[in-house]
């Protein structure tokens, strides 16, 4: 079947041959420029100056790459260069950029031990046909990327920076906004604050400890005053009992012992009565006190039965006053007005004590209605605390990271936070990554030669003709007797053979200078 159908066979195999040469030499060299730029971390740790931009420097990667492929980068990168020429006057620009677009390539770099596992760099790559123009355009885009970098980090930085300086502002104004209502409330119920219970209530135990002390006072006052009355009432019957008489001289010698006597035990107990509110008997200032009430009572009882049991010796004739008595009298009406003088300024002292009982009582029945309002604004008031808590820890925390956030900016314009550096430079690429000319080469003249052997057996299919003695005795099962042979005009033999000939040798003629004129080609316009 191969020798009747080798021209099907070598015909199809020669033409891919032809046409895999064709194609890889006039495919134009694709070059890629490549360069890595390392990603550094900042100057600055990170638990001393937090920064305030994205950390994920993938999705940065990614946004920088938007950014500088976009329309109007990719075609100043194009006139600049002046990149593909021959694509420009058949194709719209869009088209031109696209292609541009798909020849830069952003890829991480892996680490030699760990292949799953990516190190702090990237590479940068960019494929043409010409290797020099590959690695100036690689080199503008790794400046690029390094500019862009910067400037984005630095916008972030300072955008984020001025978003939380508005958000602080509007913080601050809620929170006046709040400590105004609070600072309004505070004067509106002043005195009934749930806060100033405890105080109100102290407030009330002086007040009340001080009505105990004006009570105390009123009572010492209400005493003295008793004495000094009964000590006037004393002193007038003595005035009145003055006479110049003997009897009544000794009337009036005995009376005063006794009255004197009596005005000491008044005082005694007196005394010992505001003891005995604020100190028990056993106390021992009590007790001295009792021992001398008791001395002075033995003393006046005994000085009353002097007076019953003595009697006055006869005197014959009256006496007439003299100057003794009447100094004594004299004294008797001075003592007089002195007590009634410090009558009156006792009565005005409980006036005064009065007066101070009554404004007392105000103030404790004031502070108990305060006290009595307090539990109705309790729940308002707890409101307004609560928001004004949640407002002001809501300022302290915008203040501090708006504190961070411009540190870490000035961090930024220093250029000490996270940047790129360029690790290798845009590369000067010696040979072309594409096309792969020898696997083009065996695979057109593989697929040559399979679409050869496809028709060869097609061919075979379609012939039902008897070839040889052996087809007609296996396909009819006769016994054959002779054969005639195919009788052919010798010059009609030779005429097809020089022409089959002939017709190879053209193709293979042509297949050669088509295949030496696009190596010829390839090899005239490289670089």
């Amino acid at each position: 079947m191969v020798r009747r159908h080798a021209a099907w066979i070598l015909g199809p195999a020669f033409a891919g041959l032809v046409v895999a040469v064709v194609v890889a030499f006039l495919w134009p060299d694709t070059y890629v420029s490549t360069a890595t730029l390392r990603v550094v971390p900042p100057q600055v740790p990170e638990n001393l100056v937090a920064p305030n931009v994205n950390s994920a420097m993938s999705e940065r990667i990614n946004a920088m790459y938007q950014t500088i492929s976009s329309r109007t980068n990719l075609t100043n990168l194009i006139n600049s260069f002046n990149l593909y020429p021959r694509e420009r006057q058949r194709k719209p620009i869009e088209d031109i950029v696209e292609m541009m677009r798909r020849a830069i390539r952003i890829n991480a770099v892996a680490s030699l031990g760990d292949r799953d596992r990516n190190l702090p760099a990237f590479q940068i790559s960019f494929a043409y046909e010409n290797r020099i123009l590959a690695q100036k355009v690689a080199a503008d885009l790794v400046g690029r990327f390094m500019a862009e970098n910067t400037r984005e980090r630095t916008t972030q930085s300072i955008s984020t920076t001025v978003f939380l300086r508005d958000q602080l502002e509007a913080a601050k104004r809620d929170l006046d906004a709040i400590d105004q209502r609070v600072s309004n409330y505070r004067q509106a119920y002043q005195g009934r604050l749930p806060e100033q219970t405890s105080q109100n209530q102290m407030q009330i135990g002086m007040l009340e400890q001080r009505t105990s002390n004006i009570n105390n006072a009123l009572a010492r006052i209400s005493q003295e005053k008793l004495l000094l009355e009964s000590d006037l009432r004393s002193l007038k019957m003595q005035r009145t009992s003055l006479t110049p008489t003997p009897e009544s001289l000794a009337r009036r010698q005995k009376s005063g012992l006794l009255d004197q006597q009596d005005r000491e035990i008044l005082q005694l107990e007196t005394v010992l009565a505001n003891l005995r509110m604020q100190y028990k008997d056993s106390y021992p200032d009590v007790q001295r006190v009792i021992s001398q009430l008791s001395i002075a009572r033995k003393t006046r009882d005994k000085i009353a039965n002097q007076e019953e049991t003595e009697k006055l010796d006869e005197v014959t004739g009256p006496k007439q006053p003299d100057a003794g008595y009447e100094r004594e009298g004299r004294a008797l009406d001075a003592a007089i007005a002195r007590l009634e003088t410090q009558l009156k300024a006792k009565a005005m002292e409980a006036d005064t004590y009065q007066k101070d009982m009554v404004s007392a009582e105000q103030q404790i029945r004031q502070v108990q209605e305060r006290l009595s309002m307090a539990p109705a604004s309790e729940q308002q008031y707890a409101q307004l605390v609560r928001d004004q808590a949640l407002a002001k820890q809501s300022y302290d925390e915008l203040n501090r990271k708006r504190t961070q956030s411009a540190i870490s900016e000035e961090l930024e314009r220093r250029q000490q936070g996270e940047r790129l550096e360029l690790l290798d430079p845009a590369s000067l690429p010696q040979s072309p990554t594409e096309p792969k000319r020898v696997v083009i080469i065996g695979a057109g003249l593989a697929v040559g030669l399979i679409v050869g052997l496809a028709l060869a057996g097609a061919r075979e299919a379609k012939d039902t003709t008897l070839k040889n003695l052996k087809d007609v005795r296996a396909y009819t099962r006769l016994n054959v007797l002779g054969s005639i042979p195919l009788l052919e005009n010798d010059r009609v033999v030779r005429d097809r053979r020089r022409l089959a000939w002939l017709a190879w040798s053209t193709a293979c003629l042509a297949g050669i200078v088509i295949m030496t004129g696009a190596v010829f080609y390839y090899y005239s316009t490289k670089v």
